[in-house]
C-alpha cells in the first residue's frame, strides 16, 4: 500500500525520523516510496543492548584512527624532522576534513539510509588509513589525514540518529553513555597499541592494520547491523534558520568545542607534554596516558546515569567545573604531582558528552536532530579537536605546554555560567530540564 507523504520530508518522499519522545523507527522506503509500519522500541534497555554495543564498536573503529597519532607523535617528529607545532597541525587537518563532510552529512543521509551512511563511513576510514600508511611524502600524508577526517565525518549524525531509534527514550541517557564508551576506550587502547607497534613494527604498520579492521567492520555491519533503516533530514534554509536562531544552539556549540578540546585536544598533546616538558620516558608516558583513560570508561556511565537522575543542567555544571579545575591544575602543579591530574582530567572530560548529546536533542525538533548534531559536532571538532592541539603545540614550542592547559581550563570554568541560559525547544522559555 502506498504511503502518505510526510510533510517534513523533501521532494515528497517519506522520511521517517527517530523521535526522542516517540521512540519509533521505520524500515526504509523503496524506490516507489512504499512505507511499512514503524517498529516500536523495546521497553527496557537490555532488550536493545546487543545492537547498541555493536554500534559502539563501529564508533570505536571510526574514532580510534582520529587520535591514534597522539602516541606516535614523538617518533613521527624525529622520523620526519618536524616541530611541535607542525605535528599539532596534523589534528587540524583531520578535523577540517571531518567538519566538511559532517556539514554535508545531512544531504548524504537524505539520499541513503543512516545504516548505509555508517557503512560508507567505516569503509572510507579503512581506505584512508591504508593511504596514509603507504604515503612516502609529507604532502601525501597530509592529504590522507584530510581524507581520514572526511570519511569519519559521515558517521556521527547517522550513528546518533540510529541509536535514538533503537532504545526507549527513558533510557536514552544510558544508551548514549554506552555509545560514548567508544571514545573513552579509544583513549585507553591508542597508547598501548602505539607503544606495541613502535616496539615490534612501525607506526605505518599500525595505521595499515587499523585500516584493515575498519574495512572488515564496515562489511560486518552492512550484513548484520540493526537500526538506521530510515533517511535523515537534509539541511535547508528553513531548518538551518530554525536552529541558528536558537541561543541554546550557540551555547552548546561553545560548550562542545571546549569539552572536545579538554578531551581530544589535551589527549593528543599529552605524550609530548610529558616527554618534552616533564622529562618522562616515552614508553612510560604512553602507559600513563592509556591508564588514565580507563577510569573514563566507568565515569561516562555514571555521567549518563546522572543525566537521567539529576537533570541536564546540574550534570553539565558539575562536570564543566570539574573539567576546568583539573585542566588548570594539570598545567600548574609540579612534575612530582602531575600524575594524579593526568588521571583526573580525562576522567572528568568524557563525562560531559552523554548529557551534551541529550541536550542537543532537546533544543530543537526531533525531525532536524541530525542537522543540529552535524553543525555542533563539525565546528566543535575543528575547534576542540583541531585548533586546541595546534594551539597547545604553539605554546609548547614558543612558551610551554602548561600555559596552554591553564588557558583552556580557565575558558572551561567560565563556560559553566552559560548553562543557566539553556532553554528547551519549541520556542518556550522553559529551562532545559525541570530538575535544574
Amino acid at each position: 500500500m502506498k504511503s502518505k507523504k510526510d510533510p517534513t520530508s523533501s521532494h515528497g518522499q517519506v522520511d521517517w525520523i527517530p523521535r526522542l519522545a516517540g521512540g519509533e523507527e521505520s524500515r526504509p522506503c523503496n524506490r516507489k516510496c512504499i512505507s511499512r509500519k514503524p517498529r516500536p522500541v523495546g521497553g527496557e534497555l537490555h532488550f536493545q543492548l546487543a545492537p547498541v554495543l555493536f554500534l559502539m564498536s563501529v564508533f570505536l573503529v571510526n574514532f580510534l584512527p582520529r587520535i591514534i597519532l597522539a602516541p606516535l607523535l614523538v617518533t613521527i617528529e624525529r622520523e620526519l624532522h618536524l616541530g611541535h607545532q607542525e605535528v599539532g597541525v596534523f589534528f587540524l587537518l583531520i578535523s577540517s576534513g571531518y567538519c566538511f563532510t559532517l556539514l554535508l552529512s545531512g544531504f548524504v543521509s537524505s539520499r541513503l539510509s543512516h545504516k548505509k551512511c555508517i557503512v560508507l563511513s567505516t569503509l572510507a576510514v579503512g581506505m584512508a588509513l591504508l593511504w596514509i600508511s603507504g604515503s612516502s611524502t609529507l604532502r601525501g600524508m597530509r592529504l590522507g589525514l584530510i581524507a581520514l577526517g572526511m570519511a569519519a565525518g559521515i558517521y556521527i549524525p547517522s550513528g546518533i540518529a540510529t541509536l535514538t531509534g533503537l532504545v526507549n527514550p527513558k533510557h536514552l541517557g544510558k544508551a548514549l553513555a554506552i555509545h560514548e564508551m567508544a571514545p573513552s576506550l579509544s583513549f585507553v587502547v591508542a597508547p598501548f597499541l602505539g607503544e606495541i607497534f613502535l616496539r615490534l613494527w612501525s607506526w605505518r604498520g599500525l595505521l595499515g592494520s587499523l585500516g584493515g579492521c575498519a574495512l572488515i567492520m564496515g562489511c560486518v555491519f552492512a550484513w548484520v547491523g540493526r537500526g538506521g533503516n530510515f533517511r535523515g533530514q537534509p539541511p535547508s534554509f528553513g531548518n538551518l534558520k530554525s536552529i541558528l536562531a536558537k541561543r541554546s544552539f550557540w551555547i552548546l556549540l561553545m560548550l562542545f568545542s571546549l569539552a572536545m578540546g579538554a578531551s581530544v585536544g589535551v589527549f593528543t598533546m599529552m605524550p609530548l607534554f610529558l616527554v618534552s616538558e616533564r622529562g618522562m620516558d616515552r614508553g612510560w608516558a604512553n602507559v600513563f596516558v592509556a591508564l588514565s583513560r580507563v577510569f573514563g570508561l566507568l565515569a561516562v556511565l555514571v555521567a549518563g546515569h546522572s543525566a537521567d537522575r539529576l537533570g541536564l543542567r546540574k550534570t553539565l555544571v558539575i562536570f564543566l567545573l570539574a573539567i576546568g579545575i583539573s585542566t588548570v591544575l594539570l598545567g600548574i602543579v609540579p612534575t612530582k604531582a602531575v600524575i594524579p591530574f593526568v588521571f583526573l582530567q580525562p576522567m572528568f572530560a568524557v563525562c560531559f558528552f552523554p548529557a551534551g548529546w541529550v541536550a542537543i536533542g532537546l533544543i530543537g525538533p526531533a525531525a532536524i536532530q541530525n542537522v543540529s548534531v552535524s553543525l555542533i559536532v563539525s565546528i566543535a571538532f575543528v575547534l576542540g579537536g583541531g585548533a586546541v592541539p595546534a594551539g597547545i603545540g604553539f605554546f609548547g614550542e614558543h612558551e610551554s605546554f602548561s600555559l596552554g592547559f591553564v588557558l583552556l581550563g580557565g575558558l572551561v570554568l567560565l563556560s559553566a555560567v552559560l548553562i543557566r541560559y539553556l532553554r528547551s525547544s519549541e520556542g518556550t522559555n522553559e529551562p532545559l530540564d525541570s530538575s535544574a
